[in-house]
């Protein structure tokens, strides 16, 4: 969510955003040690704030950052779960916050201003990285978490139609139109990465009364009781697993990259280069899988996000709990 005009206080949080940046937080306190990162104690007396956008795979990989961050010493600052993408981002390049996870292709895009998406990965990376050393932002190396759209299907139907790729969706589409029955949310129908450039790029066209508009939530639902035969979802969404949906190649990559990797304040890095030492195993551990059974212990089972990424950290022996 865009914000404008004066700071906005989020009510319960006591933080503050916007042009005014972050002003509160709490201190993060698990007693925790290093594991395989944080050997020496890196970053012992360094005081360092962590953000993050609301949602839980945010709120999971911030908390992330600031254990490993305690496991080498440093006292942290937790300011996650801010309110839409720009308040994070701007603590970031101003200083306000050290560093957080964020997505490639929300920087590209968003943030940067371009258009059109970079298929390959690593060249995604690699421009978002070269493009925001300007502002005072370093991009660490990417995971291979990629948190894009996709489109899926419950089992029933997904045995019924054996589609297996956005490529078989189409030909479905062309020689059976009755049966490509969509789910998806108003932005994705409307925005040029969405639905519309899709249809496009794979040269199908969906009729207009076989597209049912609605909220996130309730598409993950629908698709699982086969009311729609396919769903927009999110790649990294932990019901994608508890519902058992199957999820449909984009054989052509058409949906943009959106890799989670570190992007840390410039002045911060250079004051403590061990940040990069320290995040990088972490990083590279981190793929659609574990992001999905991470997730669906917040959102499916109930459990807290702060919990969930302290229990991953130890029992991938990244850290120890005292």
């Amino acid at each position: 969510m865009r914000r404008t005009g004066r700071c906005a206080v989020l009510a319960g949080a006591l933080v503050l955003v916007s042009g005014c940046g972050l002003t509160s937080g709490s201190p993060m306190v698990d007693d925790v040690g290093p594991g395989s990162i944080g050997q020496g104690l890196p970053l012992e007396g360094a005081h360092l704030t962590v953000t993050s956008k609301e949602f839980t795979e945010q709120l999971i990989l911030g908390a992330i950052m600031g254990i490993a961050f305690q496991a080498a010493g440093a006292d942290v600052l937790d300011r996650t779960g801010i309110q839409g993408s720009i308040g994070a981002r701007e603590a970031v390049k101003s200083g306000d916050a050290d560093g957080m996870y964020e997505y490639t292709g929300t920087a590209w895009i968003t943030y940067l201003g371009n258009s059109k998406p970079i298929p390959d990965p690593q060249k995604q990376w690699r421009a978002v990285h070269d493009a925001d050393l300007g502002n005072g932002i370093t991009w660490l190396p990417p995971s291979a978490l990629n948190n894009t759209y996709a489109l899926a299907m419950n089992q029933a139907n997904f045995k019924k139609y054996r589609t297996k790729t956005l490529s078989d969706v189409a030909a479905l589409s062309r020689s059976d139109p009755g049966a490509v029955t969509l789910c998806v949310e108003s932005e994705f129908a409307n925005r040029a990465d969405g639905l519309p450039g899709m249809e496009k790029a794979y040269g199908m066209s969906v009729p207009a009364k076989n597209i049912t508009q609605m909220d996130t939530g309730i598409i993950y639902t629908q698709v699982a009781k086969g009311s729609c035969t396919y769903g927009e979802v999110f790649t990294t969404d932990g019901r994608i697993r508890s519902m058992h949906l199957a999820v449909m190649a984009d054989d052509k990559k058409f949906f943009p990259n959106y890799n989670a990797a570190p992007a840390i304040n410039s002045k911060a890095l250079k004051r403590y280069p061990a940040i990069a030492q320290i995040l990088d195993p972490v990083t590279r551990k981190l793929d659609n899988t574990v992001a999905q059974e991470l997730n669906a212990k917040v959102d499916v089972q109930g459990q807290d996000p702060h919990e969930v990424a302290l229990d991953w950290m130890t029992a991938e022996g990244f850290v120890k709990q005292r």
